[in-house]
């Protein structure tokens, strides 16, 4: 069966669909769905049997839906209709949520109901909630959802107020009057309500200082208090704002304006710059017993001969203070008389590599790559060099470029079932890639297949990832853990400590420590470095300005050329001729996301 995916962006949950559909031997293509052009061209083009659309901001044609059954993934119970469905379940304390697989109709999310799950609601922002609880539930209901049409006898549901178990009801837009903080009455649960809720997109706007910005990633705070509206302290990126009953700390901020224009969501201090010359910085311990709430994104714990480096990250962004604050931190954790080391990634993602947001508001943004990717080579080098510890990578979320190289670098990989891993970089202009990719890639999965991963640019699924070896083993999470985070963690602790118990776990170190001699012997980690580095300079400093170009387009949410977002494996909708040559030759992909060694000229002539 041929399934079109029609979505606005390739973001997480699409790419989750593209893999689980290819997983079950589907015939699947990915268009874009900006227009109601592009999304005419695609399905013309590819002929599907059946239209899904896992993320979509823009209404499908009439003529689409009339004459093809396009099935929607909406984040919400059965009866909720309107844009802000999850926005409006967390100003509404919602205890439970759900998604439901409905199909297009004249009114939008009024349409017969395919399939639908539900799951319980946790404290957490609305980002947080859609790439956990929401994706595992719009992955259910949509396979279910595929199997009752691909039956040809299911007759969906049609939507009615009527009975007693349909609690949903249209939302309109949430206002941002609706979500506006007063500092002088709000409570902190209040406060971080309105943030995560609009977080990531749109964000609360506020005044600080003045000016006008929108709130990002909202954190409790436990100690600290001040007056209402202050700003108290400062950490690691972040500013701690007083309420009337404690305080809250805000790790981004986005400057009013258009994104496109270059007002792009960066960490809080960054945002704020010489306004905060006065604001103390609060230091919290790296390591600790008893935790306490406030903001902090790297920590270690320590429990039975296994130290565990804990980093949350706000996207999975690695700027180069993250990336060396996280290498002082496993410099801590190898210092330690323990056995294990387990780093354990957030909940949202593991990593997604360097910090394209603070490279692109960089003064000098090639040089800010460069110090940024120099970062995270020696975070991956003190990884690699862990050799009297056995180290554990733990992935709850999915991972990008290098950051799934920082998952590499540890002995074993464990991933949970239902995240998606993109182990490549050239989808931004070309880019090479360092985090000595070409020493851990091939030696897990061989050359030939590395070559493939980091050339094809597709996403992976943890069971594609498992079979080839590029992980471990795959943690399923059980039914009756009430919390998926807490459950998954549990396991890791459990594998970490079996393995620190080993009675043969000196031989296990032994191996390891000729292991790597005898690669070192081959090859020196250095030389890897080294030659990954000069990949970069071109990429960096060379004539070809390619990455440069697609790393402020995807900052700046500008579209690819030919109204097509650089998006891996969209077979249809790109109305700029180069593309429609490269998808012929069947290289799959946007010309502009690999538009390789060409001129400045050419490159601007495709955007």
């Amino acid at each position: 069966m041929k399934i079109l995916l029609l979505s606005s962006s390739y973001n997480s949950l699409t790419q989750l669909a593209h893999v689980w559909l290819n997983a079950s031997h589907y015939q699947v293509s990915v268009a874009s769905a900006t227009t109601a052009e592009t999304m005419r061209h695609a399905v013309r083009q590819f002929q599907p049997d059946l239209i899904l659309c896992p993320m979509l901001a823009h209404v499908i044609p009439r003529d689409l839906w009339q004459n093809h059954t396009c099935i929607i993934m909406h984040p919400g119970i059965i009866g909720d209709r309107g844009p802000n469905s999850l926005d409006w379940a967390i100003l509404n304390s919602e205890q439970e949520w759900g998604v439901i697989a409905v199909e297009a109709a004249e009114q939008m999310d009024s349409g017969p109901i395919w399939a639908n799950y539900q799951f319980k609601m946790r404290d957490g922002s609305k980002s947080s909630l859609y790439r956990d609880e929401v994706a595992q539930a719009a992955m259910k209901a949509m396979m279910v959802a595929v199997h009752r049409f691909e039956t040809g006898l299911f007759v969906p549901a049609p939507l009615d107020y009527s009975r007693p178990e349909v609690r949903g009801r249209y939302r309109p837009s949430v206002k941002p009057a609706q979500r506006q903080i007063d500092w002088q009455n709000d409570r902190v649960v209040d406060i971080i309500k309105k943030i995560s809720s609009a977080d990531g997109q749109p964000g609360v706007l506020d005044d600080i200082g003045g000016e006008p910005f929108y709130l990002h990633g909202a954190h409790e705070e436990g100690t600290l208090i001040g007056v209402p509206g202050s700003i108290i302290a400062k950490r690691h990126g972040a500013i701690c704002r007083a309420a009337v009953d404690g305080a809250v700390w805000i790790s981004h901020l986005r400057p009013k304006g258009r994104v496109a224009d270059g007002f792009i969501k960066l960490p809080a201090t960054d945002a704020l710059g010489g306004l905060l010359d006065e604001v103390p910085e609060v230091a919290v311990p790296l390591h600790y017993s008893t935790p306490t709430k406030t903001f902090r994104d790297i920590w270690y714990e320590e429990l039975n001969q296994v130290g565990y480096v804990n980093f949350r990250f706000y996207n999975g962004a690695m700027g180069t203070e993250h990336c060396q604050r996280l290498s002082e931190a496993v410099m801590y954790a190898k210092s330690r008389p323990t056995r294990v080391i387990v780093l354990s990634g957030g909940r949202d993602f593991f990593s997604n590599g360097i910090h394209l947001n603070l490279i692109e508001a960089a003064a000098d943004p090639a040089e800010e790559s460069w110090v940024n990717i120099n970062a995270m080579d020696d975070l991956i080098l003190a990884l690699l060099t862990a050799t009297d510890h056995f180290v554990i990578a733990s992935m709850y979320g999915s991972a990008g470029a290098g950051g799934v190289m920082v998952a590499l670098a540890a002995d074993r990989v464990f991933a949970r079932a239902g995240i998606v891993l993109n182990p490549h970089y050239k989808g931004m202009g070309g880019l090479y890639g360092s985090e000595y990719w070409t020493y851990t890639l091939p030696k897990r999965v061989g050359s030939e297949l590395a070559i493939r991963l980091t050339e094809q640019c597709l996403p992976v699924s943890v069971e594609y990832a498992k079979a080839i070896g590029l992980i471990d083993d795959i943690i399923i999470q059980d039914d009756f853990t009430p919390d998926n985070f807490s459950g998954f963690h549990g396991q890791i602790v459990r594998i970490a400590e079996k393995v620190a118990k080993r009675d043969d776990f000196d031989a296990i170190i032994d191996l390891k420590r000729q292991t790597s001699e005898a690669d070192e012997e081959i090859k020196p980690l250095q030389q890897y470095r080294l030659e990954e580095l000069e990949e970069m300079n071109q990429n960096f400093w060379g004539e070809d300005p390619a990455y440069h170009v697609a790393r402020s387009r995807f900052v700046r949410k500008l579209p690819c050329p030919g109204n097509l977002q650089c998006v891996p494996s969209l077979k249809a909708a790109c109305a700029n001729p180069q593309c429609e040559q490269a998808i012929q030759a069947g290289t799959n992909q946007c010309v502009y996301a690999t538009v390789g060694r060409t001129s400045r000229q050419e490159v601007e002539s495709h955007g």
